[in-house]
């Protein structure tokens, strides 16, 4: 009985086949100087596995012509229908500097995009605080209430609004719907929104509220007198949440291989601290214009439609590119099948975090970081605006601020690796708690005790205003540096040696509870405060002292995370050792020539066993 090889992977014949065909045995010599076969439509292969009839015939003399097509045996035919790649396949790709060319078609413009992504986030991002800080009736102290009452609720809204959408519209409606919104607020705003705030903005009622409420509700009253400004706030910050993790990362994983996503995923991260360092000097060039222009102009107007204005042909450009890799880079398939994700509710994630320390230890770093970041983050930039009380002096400033960052994330990311290698996962991650300590402390002093620290100061040509300023400049340059660079990386790698009920549950756990509590925790302490005790400044000698007791208790986790971390390292290793111990290689003698075996417990385990149910012996069989 006679069976045609169709089976898919065990043997794939190329498209033009050399002489290496299945032939009879016809001597060493007519196997060297095989021809190429004429042309062949398969085979035929008798029970035993022998070829009867071979299809092919040989040509004696001279080769086929190039352009000369031959027939796909049966086997490659079924192994092209199934989707795997044929013999050969590979080499038949253009590739360029070892990468195929259908690669570079994606990773480029996704480059291209992140980079303008990440242009736009630093611009937003520095625009929006000068924005808010610089107001007249507003100050520094409006920040933690605009993150908790009007950020939080916005971001949430908008969460539920995607996700409808999501369900209605093709993932290229839905990137284009999300974002072009982005880019006509962002213009407007530069040209329309700004010109008119003096019109729009409710000064004469905020000002009555304030009188009858006190000064200590300067923060939330502000929020109604600068609604505009909000608003941009708002939009700046999901542009950040939205466009770059939601977006950007949805686009690149959709479309993106595992090997290519590990190859060039590092290289985003690279090149959006680059982006920073640009993104840095744009802001200052456009913050330095209003020095060349006449009097009675309102220079922040200015400097605020030329960042707009670039912020708008960024976005365009990020549209381009995803309109170009979705029209003309062959994208690969994904399967269609839904892995289900584990959900905990809130308290079902407090229940978890109690009853593991480990993973306890865990979310008071991400907590811990959340908090002392914002406590800081906060008190300096109402120091900030103390010394440059000008918006375009500001904005200046930030530019240099976040050219600074980028410089120092850039150096940090190359310089992790070797921390992790030479000194291990605990020195990486007590590094960012101790940076925000010594800063934290600098800064709080400079703060607590100027006055007496003034003459010292001044040797230096600064003022213990200017000094706290630059302090706050390095706690902020540094701590997000090292935590992008070292805190990220600690936080992921922590969860690998876990068994896989727990990651997945631990992951859970501090994404519902953690992630938020630490994000607007230090707000919540910081409108706590100012409620107390009247104001930011009267505050801050107990912002220094949440500020020790939150950063002594992130190193002590990070202390406990470490034992326990290399605890579960050893133990993982010990039973990969214990497996490689334990693996034995079966050695199956044969006989000489006939290829049956001298034995046949190898393949049967029954035979030869005493305790056999058989009584019937068994030969050994033939293979």
């Amino acid at each position: 009985m006679e069976a045609v090889l169709q089976t898919r992977g065990l043997l794939s014949l190329p498209p033009n086949p050399k002489g290496r065909v299945l032939y009879p045995s016809q001597g060493l010599k007519q196997r060297l100087f095989a021809t190429k076969p004429k042309t062949f439509s398969g085979f035929s292969l008798s029970s035993n596995g022998v070829p009867k009839f071979p299809t092919s015939v040989s040509k004696p003399n001279g080769f086929f012509p190039k352009d000369r097509n031959l027939h796909i045996c049966r086997a490659e035919a079924a192994a092209a229908a199934d989707g795997q790649p044929l013999f050969g396949e590979e080499t038949d790709k253009p590739k360029f500097l070892g990468i195929e060319l259908t690669t570079f078609k994606k990773i480029i413009p996704l480059g291209l995009m992140f980079f303008c992504i990440l242009f736009n986030y630093t611009i937003l991002r520095d625009t929006k605080d000068v924005l808010v800080v610089t107001a007249k009736g507003s100050s520094a102290e409006i920040i933690p209430f605009l993150k908790t009452w009007v950020n939080l609720p916005m971001a949430i809204g908008f969460m539920l609004l995607y996700t409808k959408l999501a369900n209605v519209l093709s993932k290229q409606a839905l990137f284009y719907t999300v974002i072009l919104p982005f880019i006509a607020f962002f213009g407007a705003f530069g040209f329309v929104l700004y010109p008119l705030s003096n019109y729009i903005h409710p000064e004469a009622f905020a000002d009555k509220l304030l009188n009858v409420l006190g000064p200590r509700f300067l923060g939330p009253l502000a929020i109604m007198r600068i609604w505009t400004f909000c608003l941009f706030y708002v939009m700046a910050e999901l542009w950040g949440s939205v466009v770059v993790s939601v977006l950007f990362w949805g686009f690149a994983n959709q479309i993106t291989t595992v090997d290519e996503a590990k190859r060039f995923y590092p290289l985003f991260g690279l090149g959006a601290n680059v982006a920073l360092i640009f993104s840095g000097r744009t802001v200052k060039y456009f913050s330095n214009l209003r020095k060349n222009l006449g009097p009675g102009v309102d220079g922040w107007a200015v400097s605020l439609k030329g960042m707009m204005s670039i912020v708008v042909l960024m976005g365009l450009a990020i549209c381009l590119c995803y309109w170009w890799v979705n029209t003309f880079v062959p994208l690969p398939t994904r399967s269609t099948k839904k892995k289900e994700k584990p959900k905990m509710s809130t308290m079902e994630s407090l229940k978890f975090l109690v009853s593991s320390r480990y993973i306890r230890d865990l979310a008071t770093l991400v907590v811990a970081y959340g908090i002392s970041i914002n406590l800081v983050e906060v008190t300096w930039k109402s120091k900030l605006k103390a010394q440059f009380p000008s918006p375009n002096e500001y904005s200046a400033f930030m530019g240099d601020f976040s050219t600074a960052t980028g410089i120092a994330t850039f150096t940090m990311m190359l310089l992790s690796q070797l921390i992790f290698d030479k000194y291990g996962w605990g020195v990486a991650a007590k590094i960012t708690p101790t940076v925000l300590l010594l800063t934290g402390v600098g800064f709080f002093s400079l703060i607590l005790f100027g006055g007496p620290l003034a003459p010292t100061l001044t040797q230096f040509g600064m003022t213990p205003l200017l000094a706290a300023v630059y302090v706050g400049a390095m706690q902020n340059i540094f701590s997000k540096s090292a935590k992008y660079s070292l805190f990220d990386p600690c936080k992921e790698m922590a969860y690998i040696p876990l068994d896989e009920d727990t990651k997945v549950k631990g992951k859970a756990a501090i994404d519902v509870v953690c992630n938020p509590l630490g994000k607007s925790g230090g707000a919540l302490i910081q409108q706590f405060m100012i409620l107390t005790f009247g104001s930011l400044a009267n505050s801050t000698p107990y912002l220094g002292g949440v500020l020790l007791v939150i950063v002594f208790a992130w190193l002590g986790a990070a202390k406990s995370l470490d034992t326990q971390f290399t605890a579960l390292r050893q133990e993982e290793e010990l039973e990969k050792e214990m497996e490689r111990a334990a693996v034995k290689i079966p050695v199956v003698s044969q006989e000489g020539g006939n290829g049956s075996l001298s034995s046949g417990t190898a393949l049967n385990p029954t035979i030869g066993d005493p305790s056999s149910s058989s009584s019937e012996p068994s030969a050994p069989r033939n293979v």
